[in-house]
């Protein structure tokens, strides 16, 4: 079993710089970087061993020749703030404690299950989680300066999919500027509407496929300037792209493609344009209409004609055309009446003049 310990520092020659009568201990409260990717660590961990008073050197020696661990524990690494531990075997996140200096903490491609043991270190800003084993997004809340937190690929179990409490987000509503969750199953994203601050924002390879629920989203994510919904089933509906750039105004790059700003003025106006026709019909429908009723009186048209609705802006005119539709209804029946048309034959038919009245007409 590989393990992070004083002694794995001691041996690592990217670490281990000589800097004239400077003892051990002293060298490791000098560093802030510490690069041990792929070297197949499965664990961190805090050993307590031999002896403080000897040089770097000297130290190197013991450590390289008779393998011999030092006294002293990886809280010497106090001014660390760059931690490099991916592509390693890690289960557990833990002994971390002594980095509260730590800003980047690089952990991808491990075996990590749970997110913990990080309530320590409230400097962290940047968080790299991705490709392990880790089903709920938690453990966060006390991280106030996390601006990226990326979560991309986790190897989840058939037919689960990442969650992220909603907790931790509204913990991270303030300071959150990156999001990376590709390729984790996810089917909604309405909890993360909180993230006001969001500037970069993927969710590639999930089954996002609700347009209004991502509208109404991205709708309080006004800094939002890239995103990648690529390979989504959302990506497949009518005027996917031309909605998403009319919903996020300050957007520059969607689905690794620039935004036009022509295009994007063009598609807000045609968009307020049609708003405006919408709004100055429903206002116009909705000032004093009323319906009319039918009657079958010629005399009665104080109003609109029979079957029709009007409103008080045009009620005279449409007085006017009733008054007119009256006269000649009646001017047809008089002439049918006196026509020698309506001789009585064998072959008649009957028909209702709109006053009540019935009338034979015949067959030609």
């Amino acid at each position: 079993m590989v393990l992070l310990t004083i002694d794995l520092i001691a041996k690592s020659r990217s670490n281990f710089k000589k800097k004239r009568g400077l003892s051990f201990p002293e060298y490791l409260r000098t560093l802030t970087h510490l690069h041990f990717s792929s070297r197949s660590i499965e664990d961190i961990v805090s050993l307590q061993v031999s002896t403080l008073a000897i040089s770097f050197w000297a130290f190197a020696v013991i450590c390289l020749t008779f393998k011999f661990c030092c006294q002293g524990d990886l809280s010497m690494c106090r001014n660390l703030t760059v931690l490099y531990l991916y592509d390693n075997q890690i289960t557990h996140i833990c002994n971390l404690g002594f980095a509260s200096n730590l800003t980047h903490l690089y952990m991808q491609n491990n075996n990590i299950t749970h997110i913990d043991n990080l309530g320590n270190l409230q400097k962290l800003s940047k968080l790299y989680l991705g490709g392990n084993k880790i089903a709920v997004v938690e453990g966060l809340e006390t991280l106030c300066e996390l601006k990226e937190l990326h979560l991309e690929n986790q190897r989840l179990a058939p037919g689960e999919k990442l969650l992220l409490d909603p907790t931790t987000l509204l913990s991270l509503a303030e300071s959150l500027c990156v999001l990376n969750i590709n390729n984790n199953n996810i089917d909604e994203i309405r909890d993360l509407s909180v993230l006001k601050e969001l500037q970069h924002f993927s969710a590639a390879g999930n089954r996002l496929y609700d347009m209004e629920e991502l509208e109404d989203v991205f709708y309080h994510w006004p800094q939002l300037l890239q995103m990648d919904l690529s390979g989504n089933p959302v990506c497949k509906k009518n005027k996917y792209r031309d909605r998403l750039i009319i919903a996020v105004r300050n957007l520059e790059v969607l689905d690794g493609s620039k935004i036009n700003e022509l295009t994007r003025q063009f598609l807000v106006n045609w968009k307020a344009s049609r708003e405006a026709k919408k709004n100055k019909n429903n206002t116009h429908w909705m000032a004093g209409s009323f319906p009319c009723p039918v009657t079958n009186d010629f005399n009665a048209c104080h109003g609109a004609c029979p079957g029709h609705i009007c409103s008080h802006a045009n009620g005279t005119k449409m007085k006017e055309s009733c008054g007119r539709t009256s006269h000649l209804w009646r001017g047809l029946v008089t002439h049918l009446q006196s026509s020698s048309c309506l001789r009585q034959t064998s072959k008649s038919t009957k028909i209702s003049t709109h006053a009540g009245r019935t009338l034979l007409l015949p067959v030609v």
